[in-house]
């Protein structure tokens, strides 16, 4: 009997310390919940407000953003470059290299890019809106739902700040982010792949010309388009000087692209994009009066990356891209041939 009452009194004794034990885990794990929640609060009040100008106005960020919907396809580039994550984007035209967060369901589709849903971004009520001269007559009351920043490039004539423009963007990002060191990480970078760019280009005599290709016509963008960048930031000499202005640029015959006769062709294929059908390739576009120019007989006709020239052009991977393949018409010596 004495024995069973000391087995009993052990027993007893264990279950007193092992609740004893739990319940002293329970109550440290609290002070530790409240350093968290205070580290974050502390965070979050040590956030200094951003004031960005831009061409539609100024936008004052008072908090970190954490609920951010992207309007332009450039602006999920910036974002995918900083590594933020958004809520909504336009979902009509992605590229390819950004095709994760069109795939992705938990990330709304705000509509289309030249005309977003504005029902779907007010369900969303998101902390910040990025946007650009696309959908510039929106800005209003999308400012009065959210802090909204407007990416100051210009579409349809693109200048020599251009990549200055990019730069300082991103920088401005990374700012409201926190992500100060990456973004000017990226920029620099961008900076070495321009200057490396402009080096090769500098002292070439080539003259180049950009069209549009749409349903079997060409459209010709020059100096004052949305791809004169080219020209004023990267140092590539035009075959034409015309100053014509216009998104989509102006109609133009083959008779055109001979008299100017460019020893470089740079065709961006809109249909490919539209249609998200195959790009042309030089079979496609043959005639008489191509195979005589210069840039035809140096197999200079460059068939660029269409989506990362006409859907953004004016993000990190894209401008990236865009340089390479101006880089696709210098590899080849020039052709002597009297102008």
């Amino acid at each position: 009997m004495t024995s069973k009452c000391k087995s009993g009194t052990k027993v007893m004794a264990i279950l007193l310390f092992s609740s004893a034990f739990l319940l002293a885990c329970d109550n440290k794990s609290e002070p530790v919940q409240k350093t968290i929640l205070a580290t974050s609060d502390t965070s979050e009040s040590s956030f200094t407000p951003v004031e960005i100008t831009h061409k539609l106005g100024t936008t004052v960020i008072t908090k970190r953003p954490v609920r951010v919907a992207a309007l332009d396809m450039n602006e999920v580039d910036y974002l995918e470059q900083l590594d933020i994550p958004i809520i909504g984007m336009p979902k009509d035209f992605v590229p390819y290299y950004l095709q994760d967060y069109s795939n992705n369901n938990d990330i709304v589709d705000l509509g289309a890019i030249v005309q977003p849903n504005m029902e779907r971004i007010y369900a969303l009520k998101p902390d910040l809106v990025l946007m650009s001269s696309i959908q510039a007559n929106h800005y209003q009351a999308l400012s009065n739902l959210a802090p909204t920043i407007h990416l100051d490039i210009d579409y349809q004539d693109s200048n020599s700040d251009y990549f200055d423009i990019v730069k300082q963007h991103l920088l401005v990002l990374g700012k409201v982010f926190d992500k100060q060191a990456l973004a000017k990480h990226k920029v620099d970078e961008l900076e070495s792949k321009l200057q490396n760019a402009r080096k090769v280009i500098q002292d070439r005599p080539e003259k180049a010309l950009v069209v549009l290709h749409n349903n079997g016509a060409f459209r010709f963008l020059g100096i004052r388009s949305r791809y004169g960048f080219i020209y004023s930031g990267l140092g590539v000499k035009p075959a034409s000087l015309s100053e014509q202005m216009g998104l989509h640029g102006q109609p133009v015959s083959s008779e055109f692209i001979l008299e100017n006769n460019p020893d470089i062709i740079y065709v961006v294929d809109r249909t490919a994009v539209m249609e998200r059908s195959p790009v042309l390739d030089k079979q496609s576009i043959d005639n008489p009066l191509l195979r005589e120019t210069n840039a035809w007989k140096t197999g200079n006709i460059i068939f660029v990356d269409p989506e990362a020239w006409y859907i953004t052009g004016a993000g990190i991977t894209s401008l990236n891209i865009i340089i390479d393949d101006v880089l696709k018409g210098y590899v080849k010596e020039p052709l002597a041939v009297s102008r």
